[in-house]
């Protein structure tokens, strides 16, 4: 399976260094970013091949990550759809908006291809579309982030957002990819609280979920990546194993 990546940042940089110790199962080939040089220094790595247009690579690969940003999602993610290509999407955000999740599974189910949105950054997304089958009746979200990695600077705790997962991906649509998830998950809008606090370290996700199935509760604390420390080194993780499940034969978990 030949894999390409459009966006060169965090996420693409630690599936790269997977790909250099041969941990993929597949083929990390293609790169593209507008940042060409981003791209030429990812692709010289593992031999692979920076291309300065996007179309330059659908002909030759199976599957692309898109690790961009959300209007990538919008922009580019039809095309490669439209081309009868697999998508992983990493800004998931993108999706909360129903008119561009729908368009993409019109354009993937005409076209024979498959969109395929990662766990990212936190855990307990197989628990919930189990729970899904059932009755969901509340799900919430509660994130503390350090300053940093909300690009801010400030000494206060304080609670920057309170209110549905589909506002939250717009007033931070590089932060809270892990609403979009919850929400896609449970099949609703979950409620959202984003906390900047300098007493944490780390990217902490706090989810409940409550409905017929019974209840539970996840924490999840998140190592961030060096490279940027918006992104969670988990959600880069989260497209490595499933571009490894893709080509295994026993499958654990929905």
């Amino acid at each position: 399976m030949i894999v390409g990546i459009i966006g060169c940042g965090a996420i693409a940089n630690i599936i790269t260094n997977f790909a250099l110790e041969d941990k993929l199962g597949v083929e990390l080939k293609y790169f593209y970013d507008r940042d060409v040089e981003r791209a030429e220094n990812l692709a010289s790595q593992i031999d692979g091949t920076a291309v300065l247009e996007i179309d330059d690579m659908l002909d030759q690969v199976d599957i692309v990550i898109e690790a961009a940003a959300p209007a990538a999602v919008v922009e580019v993610v039809p095309r490669i759809l439209q081309k009868g290509k697999n998508v992983i999407i990493m800004s998931i955000g993108a999706l909360m908006d129903a008119d561009i999740k729908n368009k993409l599974e019109k354009i993937a189910r005409d076209n024979n291809a498959r969109v395929y949105a990662p766990s990212g950054a936190i855990v307990g997304l197989d628990g919930i579309k189990a729970a899904s089958i059932g009755t969901i009746r509340k799900a919430t979200l509660t994130t503390r982030k350090p300053p940093k990695s909300l690009g801010m600077a400030t000494e206060e705790k304080k609670t920057l957002y309170e209110g549905k997962a589909s506002e939250a991906v717009k007033k931070f649509p590089v932060n809270i990819n892990v609403a979009a998830a919850l929400s896609i998950a449970c099949g609703m809008d979950v409620d959202v609280k984003i906390i900047v606090d300098p007493e944490v370290d780390r990217n902490v996700h706090e989810v409940l979920v409550e409905g017929d199935f019974g209840e539970f509760k996840t924490t999840t604390k998140n190592i961030r990546c060096a490279i940027n420390p918006k992104t969670s080194v988990l959600a880069a993780y989260s497209a490595i194993k499933l571009l490894k499940s893709l080509n295994e034969n026993f499958i654990v978990g929905t």
